[in-house]
């Protein structure tokens, strides 16, 4: 008897051009792209049509679950929106109290230890959404089978820095690579063996 594919972990990143996943104050901002930025629109759209369970700390999952709920997000990206609404999510966090967007599971367990056992079971592929810090524990300890990484055409000078406390090299295979008329350029890698 075969056994099924093991569940797959990737993460899904922005960063500016000088490798920070978000400022000093833990904003995002540079990484938006206008509406109309069709291109970039029917990528994004692809991405969050592509099921599977999503994985957020604590920040990240705020300031989701601050947008995409909301009726200007299903009018800025109805599609998105309702990928995002409709999705299994999961957020990590021992300061949360409850977890009160639709289909979101809150553990407050052990990170990497809890991964490991999802990655073990049967479901979904996992992506984690931004996250830097989740993303630095899980591919540190081996997790993470998949990098998207947005590089944005925009340098901040300042903010955190991702993969900053990675307690090893992380060596990585280049796979595939976009550039979009936007200047943004993305990047996929995998682990090298």
């Amino acid at each position: 008897m075969t056994s099924a594919r093991p569940r797959q972990l990737g993460a899904f990143l922005h960063v500016s051009l000088d490798g920070y996943y978000c400022d000093l104050q833990g904003d995002m901002g540079f990484a938006h792209k206008p509406p109309e930025d069709r291109e970039w629109h029917e990528f994004v759209t692809g991405n969050a049509s592509a099921g599977g369970m999503l994985l957020f700390g604590r920040t990240t999952y705020d300031m989701m679950a601050a947008w995409w709920p909301t009726p200007m997000a299903a009018q800025a990206m109805p599609e998105v929106a309702a990928g995002m609404n409709a999705v299994p999510k999961v957020v990590f966090s021992g300061t949360l109290k409850s977890a009160e967007w639709s289909n979101t599971t809150l553990v407050k367990g052990d990170l990497v230890e809890t991964v490991r056992r999802m990655k073990a079971e049967p479901g979904p592929d996992m992506t984690i959404l931004g996250s830097g810090s989740i993303v630095t524990q899980l591919a540190g300890a081996g997790l993470v089978d998949a990098f998207q990484i947005v590089v944005n055409p925009v340098a901040l000078g300042a903010g955190k820095s991702l993969f900053a406390g990675l307690p090893d090299p992380l060596p990585l295979a280049l796979t595939k690579t976009r550039v979009f008329g936007n200047g943004a350029v993305v990047l996929w890698y995998a682990p090298r063996p």
